[in-house]
């Protein structure tokens, strides 16, 4: 099912390919197979979301996008890091990501585990070498991005998610959200961030709207990634259908129930669009992806 995805999203994923492309392209002889493991989980499909984040808080706040080129192009490959090393047997064990058998399955796990590493260390690479933009701004992504991706972002949610998973015991509310900021909203907020960073953003009115916005969002997505995991076919997802269910994870489905979590990821919708209001910007792109986030079938 062809997919229409929204105008800031298109621009995203037309721009960020190419540059993709021209990243992961040469390679010694030796590390062949490990570029093609890369390159087989970065480049066959995605909706690059973090870097359309990264590209439409630059655009709001007037900023060519060509300062932020680098930094769409780093959180997508840490995106892509943390997506191969999820789907590992000693994580969520899963078999497919984006339709397409998981860079374990396609390669093996030694070599996706490197694949990851590789992606990882690129991405930090690909922003400190960025000589189109000032040395004190590129400290400042890389600082932005690797909290987002360590004990206090990703690393630190997937953590949590370990633990409870398979338990019999099930997190309050509160966890089970501390959870999901530290996965998934801290490296989506961080794109909005570094958006916001590739402009140099120094009004804290305008900082404070658009972080509450990020917040929000982080949020409402993986409500509605747990949603799709219920109601979802796989062949919108991409990925098994009730794969969480029979791993038992905990979700909001699981924790709060089906009904209460659309009410949830819609609230928060609304929220993330109440805090753009004070912006003094043309805030409609922003407005834009969040709609698709809570929309989206996959």
């Amino acid at each position: 099912m062809m997919i229409q995805f929204p105008e800031p999203l298109a621009l995203a994923q037309a721009r960020i390919e190419p540059l993709l492309q021209h990243y992961l392209a040469g390679s010694p002889e030796a590390a062949s197979r490990l570029l093609s493991a890369m390159r087989y989980a970065n480049l066959e499909g995605g909706k690059r979301l973090r870097a359309a984040l990264v590209y439409t808080a630059a655009q709001t706040l007037g900023v060519a996008l060509e300062q932020a080129d680098s930094a769409a192009v780093a959180v997508e490959l840490v995106h892509t890091y943390s997506l191969i090393h999820d789907d590992l047997p000693a994580m969520d064990d899963s078999p497919l990501r984006r339709g397409m058998p998981s860079c374990h399955i396609a390669y093996d796990e030694a070599t996706a585990i490197l694949a990851g590493d590789a992606l990882q260390a690129l991405a930090f690479e690909v922003l400190a070498s960025d000589e189109n933009v000032a040395i004190g701004t590129r400290l400042k992504l890389v600082h932005t991005l690797a909290t987002a991706s360590g004990l206090q972002g990703m690393a630190g949610g997937q953590m949590i998610d370990l633990v409870y998973t398979g338990q019999n015991q099930k997190p309050g509310l509160w966890e089970l959200q501390e959870m999901h900021r530290l996965k998934t909203g801290a490296l989506l907020q961080a794109s909005i961030s570094m958006g916001c960073i590739c402009a140099q953003l120094s009004d804290l009115v305008i900082q404070k709207a658009i972080l509450a916005y990020g917040e929000a969002l982080g949020l409402a997505y993986q409500i509605q990634d747990d949603i799709l995991d219920v109601v979802s076919l796989e062949g919108d997802l991409g990925k098994p259908q009730g794969h969480d269910a029979s791993l038992h994870k905990m979700t909001y489905p699981a924790v709060v129930g089906l009904e209460e979590a659309y009410a949830m990821r819609d609230a928060l919708y609304q929220q993330g669009l109440a805090a753009l209001e004070p912006i003094p910007l043309d805030t409609s792109r922003l407005s834009t992806l969040f709609a698709f986030v809570v929309q989206r079938s996959s």
